[in-house]
Parts: structure tokens; sequence; C-alpha cells
């Protein structure tokens, strides 16, 4: 029984030392491995394989005071983002995924970096006059492209929209190709994304639906993994710094996202705990 105890001492001592070391094994190596998308103004990627979109650019400001010189990005689906995290292909998800009770069970999230509401991108005029999921579940020849594993295709399966006639997208200039081809119906994404989408296709013949009715506002975090959560609390600790000094706010409204309702909410109300 002793031996027993001891071990489980060890093992506890053992978790704290690892959480602990792991803001410095960053430090050590200069960069932490960042997870994104690549859908501005949440996460972009230049062609010549420069990173920023404000979720990167948040994080790598972060990181910065935490002693950990730069980010390095992988472009990941966001179905593969968690997995990733905890096979440690990454040390953080920085990539517009929103807190949901089933990534927040599987994640430790930061305090909220990024809000924002549910769009559709729809032929001008709205032909179908689809307003909300549940409208595309009720018309039977209806396709809806949403991102593999993202909140987009969530909510269209559980609105009722049958498996094939949620078609995975793979970024957003496919989903803008696919609709304009008539391949797809309507397209979804976060206002901010669409937006982004309209203002670079510049196509009269197509226009936006937001918010989305029926859908909520989601907000995301910087995601960890659930044993690095003293890595967590130092990111939320220099976050919060970053929203009281406004340095925070610099950042994420010009790409058009309000500080204030990152700071309006917390992960606390986001996550249920």
């Amino acid at each position: 029984m002793k031996h027993l105890m001891l071990s489980a001492a060890f093992v506890a001592i053992s978790a704290i030392t690892a959480q602990a070391d792991t803001l410095e094994d960053l430090k050590g190596q200069g960069f932490a491995r960042i997870a994104i998308a690549n859908e501005p103004p949440y996460t972009a990627v230049a062609a010549d394989g420069t990173v920023s979109g404000a979720a990167p650019d948040v994080a790598r400001e972060v990181f910065k005071r935490l002693g950990v010189g730069d980010v390095v990005a992988s472009i990941s689906e966001y179905g593969a983002m968690i997995p990733g995290l905890q096979a440690k292909r990454f040390d953080a998800i920085t990539a517009g995924l929103f807190m949901k009770p089933e990534r927040c069970a599987a994640v430790a999230y930061s305090e909220p970096v990024l809000c924002d509401a549910e769009a559709f991108l729809l032929p001008a005029g709205n032909p179908k006059g689809f307003k909300s999921f549940a409208d595309i579940a009720a018309d039977p020849e209806a396709k809806i492209g949403a991102p593999g594993g993202g909140t987009e295709e969530k909510l269209a399966l559980d609105a009722g929209v049958p498996r094939e006639r949620v078609i995975v997208v793979p970024d957003g200039q496919s989903g803008l190709k696919m609709l304009q081809d008539g391949r797809i119906d309507v397209y979804s994404l976060p206002v901010l994304s669409i937006s982004d989408l309209m203002k670079k296709a510049e196509d009269p013949n197509l226009e936006m639906f937001a918010p989305v009715e029926g859908a909520p506002v989601y907000c995301d975090g910087a995601a960890f993994r659930k044993q690095d959560t003293a890595l967590r609390d130092a990111f939320d600790v220099e976050l919060a710094k970053m929203k009281e000094s406004g340095e925070f706010a610099k950042i994420v409204e010009p790409y058009g996202f309000s500080a204030a309702a990152a700071m309006s909410t917390s992960r606390a109300k986001l996550c249920g705990e």
C-alpha cells in the first residue's frame, strides 16, 4: 500500500513538473507550433508562407511576452486540429476554433479571443429565401458547403440537413467557386470570413445573409492540451494585460473583430464551467 501511495505521489509530482516545463521547453526551442486554418480574417497564409490573421497575430504577441520568440504555423482542417494537438504535433490551436461543450471537454481553452456570428454566402437576391439551417434542411434539393469538422457543418447536420447534402469544402476560395459554379446553393462561414471572400471576389451575383437565424454567436480562444493548463494560465495572464492596455484591440479590430465582444464574456460562460 505504501508503495502504491508513493507511486501515486510521484505521478502527481511528475504531472505538475511536466506542466511547468512546457513553457520552458517553448522558450528553449524559440517558437511555439500553432495549428491554423487558411480562413481570413481569422488566419491567413500569404504566397510566401507568411502567417497573419487576427488569431495568429494575438498568439504571436502573447507568446513573445512569455519569452517565446515566434510561432510556426501548420494549416489543418478543423476536424483534425484537436487530434493533432493531443498527438503533440502542435503546441496550441489559434484558428477561430469556437468554444463548444465537446471541445471544452477535449482541450484547455484560454479566455476568449475572437467572437463572430454565422453567415450565408448566396446567389444575389437569395432566390431560395434561406435564412436558417432549418430552411436548407426543408428544401430537398438544397446543398450547403461548409468546412469539414467545423461549426457550420455541425449546425447544418443538427438542423436536419442530410449528410449527402452537406458538402465538405477545404477552404474559402473552393467554397466560393463551388457556389459560383452552382455545385452548392449556399456556403456557410462566420460573418467576417464571408465578408472577406466577397471583398476579394467582387462578384455582383453574390450576396451575404447574416446573422443566420437561430445560430448562436461564438467565441474562440487559444486551445491547449488538457495537461498544459499552466501554459494556458500563463497565456491568459498576458492576454488579460493586453486587453486592459488596449493592445488587444489594436491587433483584432483592424481585422474587423470587436475587442469589446471578447472582453464581455468568459471561458467559464462559454464552456459552462
